[in-house]
């Protein structure tokens, strides 16, 4: 059944992943809903020094969010905050170096983060696709232990401190790319079979 749902995600694709298609839904937008004041929230986005990530810690911070960037390259973090506060106006951004690969790295910033932070939204953005096999020092297949297990691992060690805010989130960024996949629980590392590095990241946003 893979050519069905490669051709079902061929066409919901054409139809709403590309611009014509968010311009088409953009017209049913009520202008309102996106002028929200977020001033005494914190937001925490992981992957946040590019792409939709950046594009989101930008808009929260136009809009008075405290802002968490979770990155793994200090030099491009860097330059996203820096790119941030001058376009926005808001100091209150803040950078974290962690490798969203790694569970223990992960585990070890939030038991930190708890201490020193509020947080009203978790938005688990980062991710990656590596399409050839490799394995994190921990011994896990890397597309694996970003998209899924560390996201899994935040989310959890964070929820303590969400639970404190009133009206808390988390939101996690998935891919149309999923659909092309049907999810198999049997072999989540993706260590059977030939590697394919596109088809192992739909399982994983899936």
């Amino acid at each position: 059944m893979s050519w069905y749902r490669n051709t079902v995600w061929f066409v919901k694709g054409l139809r709403e992943y590309t611009r014509s298609g968010y311009e088409s839904a953009s017209k049913h937008f009520n202008p309102a809903d996106l002028e929200v004041n977020v001033s005494g929230k914190s937001f925490l986005i992981t992957g946040s020094n590019s792409g939709i990530g950046k594009a989101t810690a930008k808009e929260i911070a136009k809009r008075g969010g405290t802002v968490h960037l979770v990155c793994r390259n200090k030099e491009r973090a860097e330059d996203a905050k820096g790119e941030i506060v001058t376009e926005t106006g808001n100091q209150n951004v803040f950078l974290h170096i962690v490798d969203i690969s790694n569970p223990k790295e992960i585990w070890k910033f939030a038991e930190q983060f708890k201490n020193e932070h509020k947080l009203n939204v978790l938005i688990n953005n980062a991710g990656c696709m590596v399409n050839n096999r490799e394995l994190t020092e921990d011994g896990l297949e890397k597309n694996f232990a970003t998209n899924t297990l560390g996201t899994y691992v935040l989310t959890t060690a964070l929820l303590p401190l969400l639970e404190k805010e009133a009206d808390a989130r988390v939101i996690t960024v998935s891919s149309g790319g999923m659909l092309v996949q049907k999810l198999n629980i049997s072999d989540l590392q993706s260590g059977s079979g030939t590697f394919d590095g596109t088809m192992v990241y739909a399982q994983n946003k899936l």
